[in-house]
């Protein structure tokens, strides 16, 4: 989807396409299934009722539409949808609104703060499940490390990137590490790494391995030791933020009782959140929607997920997102989700307060 004026043009004849996207939008506002009748209202076109009708035969051989009865109007599928959201122009903010909306992001303290401050604010204007999730790449730099002896022959692995994210894991060694050691590894890393993004750290000490440096020897076997524990990948791993799941509630997803429970429980999954950001959502710079998500679960086919991927200049890759039914309004909900990911991409310019 695109976020300046070149729009995407719908994949049906001009005329085809233009009955589709008045019944998806007479859809959207009732809910109910759409006649021909409705559809020649609400259409620039001449064509007659009778004719409206065959082109919805059409549209309905195609997959585009389906009719729950007989005698009953039309009801768009997730197909009509994507093919209806894809020729939308995403409203710009006011200047005004646009920097009130950078400042309110800006005013929390530090990036991981900021990305949850999003997906509050995408809940807030949206009125559906607000998401924001914070994906390190290995373009991540390293602030410090802090390494701390536990019982048992544990150690407490602390990591600090250089935008104030802190990881931390506790892991259990072969064989005790002592704290005069684990001082000496940690000062290694902070005194030679700190600055260095984990790809360079990584490429870095293999070098120094292949080196078999004497004087290196007992602090890098301690050391990869720890790498092989994940000390490194604390820092890529990625952080989510969702609210607003109980807006959800209230929709009529044509679920039972015991379908719904297992749709919010899927919810709360951060693996499964985050398979969706990753399948749907492209490194574009677009803003991107897909209509039905019943490949990641089978209750998630009458949802929509609209969201936008921000690369930020602290190695993270900032994905901001949406989750909705499919009957919303998708202009007003891709314009918030474009605004706030901007927002989020140029507070990462400003230092933290």
């Amino acid at each position: 989807m695109r976020s300046g004026g070149n729009l995407k043009k719908s994949s049906l004849p001009p005329r085809s396409a233009e009955i589709l996207h008045s019944i998806v939008s007479a859809y959207i506002e009732s809910g109910e299934p759409v006649a021909s009748r409705t559809v020649s209202r609400r259409t620039r076109t001449r064509l007659s009722p009778a004719s409206i009708r065959n082109i919805m035969a059409d549209l309905s051989e195609e997959g585009y539409l389906s009719q729950p009865h007989t005698s009953a109007g039309r009801i768009p599928t997730a197909k009509a949808f994507q093919d209806y959201v894809q020729t939308l122009q995403i409203a710009r903010y006011p200047s005004l609104e646009a920097s009130r909306l950078r400042e309110e992001i800006e005013h929390t303290d530090g990036v991981e703060a900021r990305v949850e401050k999003s997906s509050h604010l995408l809940t807030k204007y949206s009125k559906n499940m607000g998401i924001a999730a914070a994906i390190p790449t290995e373009n991540q730099v390293l602030h410090q490390v802090e390494l701390m002896p536990l019982a048992d022959r544990r150690v407490l692995m602390i990591v600090v990137t250089r935008d104030r994210i802190v990881r931390d894991k506790v892991v259990t060694l072969d064989q005790d590490i002592p704290r005069d050691e684990l001082i000496s590894i940690r000062n290694y890393i902070n005194e030679n790494f700190s600055g260095w993004s984990f790809s360079a750290i990584q490429r870095e000490l293999r070098v120094r391995l292949e080196e078999e440096r004497a004087v290196y020897d007992r602090i890098l076997r301690r050391l990869i030791s720890l790498l092989e524990r994940g000390l490194l990948d604390i820092g890529l791993a990625p952080t989510l933020h969702t609210e607003g799941a109980s807006n959800l509630v209230g929709l009529d997803l044509h679920l039972t009782r015991e379908k719904m429970r297992e749709l919010f429980r899927a919810l709360e999954e951060k693996k499964r959140i985050l398979e969706l950001l990753d399948r749907f959502l492209q490194p574009s710079g677009e803003v991107g929607v897909q209509v039905g998500l019943e490949e990641v679960h089978p209750n998630m086919s009458e949802l929509a997920l609209i969201g936008f991927t921000v690369e930020l200049p602290t190695g993270l890759s900032a994905k901001v997102a949406v989750l909705g039914p499919m009957r919303m309004n998708y202009e007003r909900v891709m314009s918030a989700v474009y605004h706030v990911g901007q927002a989020l991409r140029m507070s990462a310019t400003e230092p933290s307060r």
